[in-house]
Formats: C-alpha cells, structure tokens, sequence
C-alpha cells in the first residue's frame, strides 16, 4: 500500500484527448512513471519512468511514448489538467508453481469509484480465461464506462473535455439583423483572445500566440469588410487598435516560427554544415526572448487592458439609430453574400492580372484579398450548405497556401540575410556564414518554384465548376 497522485495531461486544445488518448502521470514514493492509455480500447500505448514530464514532445526521449505524442502534440505544451490523489493496493497472482502470473492493482479513490487493473506477466489462456472468470462472476467487477479515470476526474471538477477549440465556428441566423450577428462574430473573436491572453504574456507555447494573432487578423477582416454595421466612429478607433495590436504581437511570432523552423533549416543543409549553423538558433532565441519581453510589457500595459474592455463594452451595448451604420438593420446573409461575392470578384480580377513581370508586392496584396475572401466564408459558413462552402474553403486554402509559401520564403530570405549582418559583429564562426549563404539560396529557389506554382494552383481554383458555385451561392444579393 502506498499513496499516489495520478496527474492528467494534455495541451491546451485538447489534442491527445482527440486522438483519443489519455496521458496519467503517476506519482507514488517509490517510484513516478507515465502511462499514454488509449480511450477507446482502455490499452497501454506505451509507458516510461520519468521524474518530470517535459513540456514538448520532443523533449522525450527517443521511443514509443514519444513516438505516440509527437503527432498529435506536434508543437503544443503539454499542460496539466487535474489530479487524483489515491491509496495503491498491489499484489501477485501465483499459479500453481508459486510462479507471479500476473499483478492485480487496486486504486481506491476517495470521492470516485475505484478501479482494479491487471497486468499479466507469464499468463496463458487458460490463466487469463481463468482470472477473467474471477473478476467477472466471482467478483461481479463491471468494466469502467470511462476507461481511464480522466473523464471522472474533470466531472468531479466540474469540467468537459474538448471545452476549447481555436476553430471560428459562428452560429449565426440568415434573418438576424447585421449589426447584431457583427458583434456575436466580434464577441466570438475577443473570448479567443482572453482565453489565450495569459499564456501569450507567459509564453507557454507559441501556439498561444498564434491562435491570439489570428482572432486579432480576424477582427480587423470583421471590422474592415462586415461593411457599415457599427458606428463609423467605433470601426475607425477599433481598427486602429487591432492593426496597432497585431504590430506589438508581430515580431514575437516571427522569431516563434524561425525557432520552429530551425530543424528544417538545419536538414537542408550539407551535413557538413550542419553544426555550423547552431549560433544562428542561439542569435534567434536571444531575439525571441526581448521580443517576448516587449510583448508581455506591451499586453500589460494600461492602454491594452483599458482599450480591450472597452472593445468588450461596445459589443454588449445598444446604439442610436441615428449612430448606427447603414447596415445594421439589414439581414445578414443578404449582407453576407454582397460582402463575399464584391471580394472574391476583386481577388479573381488581381489574381488574373498578374503576369511572369509583376512585382513581389503584387502576390503579397493578392494573399492579402484572399485572406479576407477566407475569413468572410468562414464568418458566415453556417448560412450556406455545408458540403459546397467546404469545398470552397479547400480549394480557396490551396491556391493561398501557394501564395503564403512565396511571401514566406521571400520574407525568411531577406531576414536571414539581415540577420548574417547583425551577427557579423559578434564573434561568430566563419563557416555560420557560410551556412547561412547556403540557406539563403536554398530559401530563394523555394521562393521561385513557389512563384512558379502559382499559375497552375490559380487556374484550379479558377475553374469554371467553382465559379459556377460561387456565383450559385453568393450573387444573388449581390
């Protein structure tokens, strides 16, 4: 007998949860181990002795555990979620020849039901059938409905698993007037901003920040094409405010996906090179670490908090008609389709126009159309057939990853290079550079096949079939 604590983890979006595992780990006096559990089945995924559970998936040693946990995980934290502390009961089955066939543990709980779990050892058929039998008829065991005690665990606190998602998914009614279904799009916006807010001052992960930058994009798309639904007074300070907002939250996520990007860096590289490029990852933490300062300063600030609560009053707020924009008593899926029918015209008259001599500029200000024409469909998915915007947003998310790839690689060139001048006052390695002059030609050759792409990726989203659905869906209030 002896006490334990079992401790739930998983990241903040519930990734293992979804993929339907479950991660204890079990702290006892002799002994602190990890148990990945599959939900469905109840199985042993895989299980190691560990003093401390690493906060990314990558921090584990090479193994089936990692292994398990680096797909769903991929760059989330692993987070704790609740405990159980629990009395353990163990002890060996024996056969006949005094031999351990098996080892029963009881985990009695104070406010749950408890749990008997067996681990076989050298059982056979015949000894599995038998203790099966036991725990069956014998002892009138009933298997766990939940088959980890998670589930328990968080309804005894009150919780759900699965209670955030970073997805946009407004329900909205095609009869609601627009200034209404406008602020429950911005209401939606802002709770995934607060959610997120803490861990982007703390720096948890970087996914934080990330889901925290794309409600604030959102928000200014919202305020800047959901057109004359809000005072013009309020669109005006709020739209200086968000754009002022994803300024100081800017520089922070660039150095997050430099440091993310670093392994892919490092394996296009020769081998030869490849140790030589680390004080670029050295450089590159430095800078994320004054920019994450800057950050938190900034999201601490007065001027943040005031100017963010009073976002929040004016979404909970009536106004005067005479105040109101022209829009606000209109139906929001009439004005859905005129806001998403005017901008994908516009994207696929920018798109058309560009040729093999168009500046860099000209891809950048297409992505940032298409970026609007994805957040409006996204906005307003809900007022239109599920099966057809799904196929939409697809093809609409393949063309503009193309164009993200080429402003991406363009970006990351130019800065790799500011970034060889700013160290070239330390005292770095020769070779550092020469490292990165080969990653920087490697970064403008992805940029030219992506630059490439673009022609073949616009003439399928521009099919005649996806027109043909666009104009279905969106013109007629137009």
């Amino acid at each position: 007998q002896q006490y334990a604590i079992k401790a739930f983890y998983d990241s903040f979006d519930w990734r293992l949860y979804r993929d339907n595992k479950t991660f204890e780990f079990n702290q006892a006096q002799s002994t602190s181990h990890v148990n990945l559990i599959d939900r469905n089945s109840g199985n042993l995924l895989a299980t190691e002795e560990l003093d401390n559970v690493p906060d990314f998936a990558e921090e584990f040693s090479a193994g089936d555990l990692k292994t398990h946990l680096i797909s769903p995980l991929g760059m989330r934290a692993l987070l704790p979620l609740c405990q159980l502390p629990h009395e353990i009961y163990r002890a060996n089955i024996l056969d006949k020849e005094q031999q351990t066939i098996a080892q029963i543990q009881i985990d009695e709980y104070e406010f749950l039901t408890n749990r008997v779990s067996l681990k076989l050892e050298n059982a056979n058929e015949a000894d599995l059938k038998h203790l099966s039998d036991i725990f069956q008829n014998t002892l009138e065991l009933q298997p766990a409905q939940n088959l980890t005690a998670l589930n328990s665990a968080l309804k005894q606190q009150g919780r759900k698993p699965k209670n955030y998602s970073s997805k946009i998914d407004i329900k909205l009614n095609p009869e609601m007037s627009a200034d209404k279904a406008s602020k429950k799009i911005f209401k939606h916006l802002l709770q995934i901003m607060r959610v997120n807010e803490a861990d982007t001052i703390v720096g948890t992960d970087a996914e934080f920040l990330h889901d925290f930058r794309v409600a604030v994009r959102c928000t200014r798309v919202g305020l800047n094409q959901i057109k004359h639904t809000l005072p013009a007074s309020i669109v005006t300070e709020y739209a200086d405010f968000f754009s002022w907002l994803g300024q100081v939250t800017g520089l922070t996520r660039e150095m997050d996906v430099y440091l993310l990007k670093y392994q892919q860096y490092q394996a296009v590289l020769p081998v030869e090179l490849h140790e030589d490029i680390a004080p670029l990852y050295d450089f590159l933490q430095q800078k994320q670490i004054q920019a994450q300062s800057e950050l938190a300063e900034k999201l601490n600030s007065v001027k943040y908090r005031k100017q963010l609560s009073a976002w929040e009053q004016c979404l909970n707020e009536a106004f005067p008609a005479e105040e109101s924009g022209r829009n606000a008593n209109m139906n929001i899926k009439a004005l859905a389709d005129q806001r998403i029918w005017k901008v994908y015209k516009r994207f696929i008259k920018e798109a058309s126009l560009i040729g093999e001599y168009s500046k860099p500029e000209t891809l950048h200000d297409l992505l940032k159309t298409g970026k609007k024409l994805r957040y409006l469909m996204l906005f307003f998915k809900n007022l239109y057939p599920e099966s057809e915007m799904k196929t939409l947003s697809k093809s609409l998310k393949v063309f503009l990853s193309v164009l993200a790839d080429f402003q991406d690689y363009e970006v990351q060139e130019v800065n790799i290079k500011k970034f060889s001048k700013e160290m070239d006052v330390n005292a770095t390695p020769i070779n550092t550079f020469v490292a990165m002059d080969v990653l920087t030609q490697y970064l403008s050759n992805k940029k030219f096949s992506s630059r490439n792409d673009f022609y073949q990726q616009f003439a399928d989203f521009n099919q005649l079939e996806n027109h043909a659905v666009f104009k279905q869906l969106f013109e007629g209030n137009a």
